[in-house]
């Protein structure tokens, strides 16, 4: 009988054992159950089934809470820090790539502001103003980056201006007829406001050769201390003849307009001379400015001249022009060759000190 006892009280508490083992493995995973619920719920339906949960759960031990709370405050301090170094960094990546957008950004708009306050634009009160019937574009002003001399020269690249050759303006101020013959016939009294040039005979536009001239005659003038401005700054500028020498009237001390003639002979530079007809040179403002127009057209031309360059004749032609017929300060028309001519690179920018040489020595520099 005793040993009867004995073995059904091993039995029995071989029972209890494995009843306390299949209880504990089912608190474990009911945890677990409950911890994946915490983390996946997010509507009220699951937070509410997690807490039913939890209520039929029996504590776990002491080591187990233990564990899993030394776990959860190894693992949280580890992954927040990596998360804040990951946003640090991305932070910084962001940063730095805008950094160089913001710096380009900030650039160009100096730039822009720069060349805006450099802008003049045309002014209806300025003298002769009113003969103008294209004046909706700017000429733009530069000066050299070091101490320059005061001087302003405006550089008038030829053509260049889009439906200039359908409006026309009065050849003079007084309204006579034109003296001389030219892309507008003798005894006319109103001609194209601006023409729209003739073509090189590789097929190039003078107004995109004329251009080129005056980027690399600003360059050569800018070297020298003089104030540039330019009259057309682009392949187009929307002003006509008359806006254009209005412009240079008021804002420069000479003005230079660059062309090449429409023949064929390769003849050479020359500038377009005042004509020597009484009623033309008494009419105003010529009658105050002819001789300084005249003064500098030699200058011009013995510059380029001493440059090398072929002069056509004695350097100059008469020619009763809108630009000189309402010029107040001194002004040219520079022809530097003509359709066969070579306008190369370096053409140009021999050119451009032989015009450059002139003006210094018209100034007196």
């Amino acid at each position: 009988m005793r040993k009867k006892l004995i073995c059904q009280a091993i039995i029995l508490a071989g029972i209890l054992a494995a009843c306390g083992t299949n209880n504990k493995s089912t608190k474990v995973d009911e945890s677990k159950v409950s911890v994946e619920s915490s983390v996946a719920s997010s509507d009220g339906r699951e937070a509410t089934d997690m807490k039913v949960v939890k209520k039929n759960v029996t504590s776990s031990k002491e080591e187990t809470g233990t564990q899993e709370s030394t776990t959860e405050a190894t693992t949280a301090p580890v992954t927040t820090a990596a998360e804040t170094s990951t946003e640090a960094k991305k932070e910084s990546e962001k940063q730095e790539t805008s950094k160089p957008e913001q710096e380009t950004s900030k650039k160009s708009e100096e730039a822009t502001k720069a060349k805006e306050a450099g802008e003049i634009g045309f002014d209806p009160n300025w003298e002769y103003a009113s003969f103008s019937k294209i004046h909706s574009g700017s000429a733009v002003l530069y000066k050299p980056s070091e101490k320059g001399n005061g001087i302003t020269i405006a550089v008038n690249a030829g053509h260049g201006t889009k439906g200039g050759s359908s409006q026309k303006t009065l050849c003079h101020p007084d309204g006579s007829a034109k003296v001389t013959s030219g892309t507008t016939k003798a005894g006319a009294t109103t001609a194209v406001a601006v023409s729209e040039g003739m073509t090189f005979e590789d097929g190039t536009p003078e107004s995109t050769v004329t251009y080129e001239m005056a980027k690399v005659l600003k360059a050569e003038l800018l070297s020298r201390g003089y104030n540039v401005l330019m009259i057309r700054d682009g392949s187009d500028v929307q002003l006509d003849n008359i806006a254009r020498t209005v412009i240079a009237n008021n804002n420069a001390a000479a003005h230079i307009a660059l062309h090449w003639d429409s023949t064929t002979s390769n003849k050479g530079a020359f500038y377009m001379g005042v004509p020597e007809v009484d009623s033309y040179r008494s009419m105003e403002p010529v009658a105050s400015n002819w001789k300084k127009h005249e003064a500098l057209g030699k200058s011009l031309i013995n510059g380029l001249s001493a440059n090398g360059t072929k002069i056509f004749s004695k350097g100059r032609m008469e020619m009763d022009l809108t630009q000189t017929s309402y010029s107040t300060i001194p002004s040219i028309d520079i022809e530097l060759g003509d359709k066969k001519s070579d306008h190369g690179k370096d053409t140009l920018k021999n050119l451009s000190k032989g015009i450059a040489d002139g003006i210094d020595s018209y100034f007196g520099r």
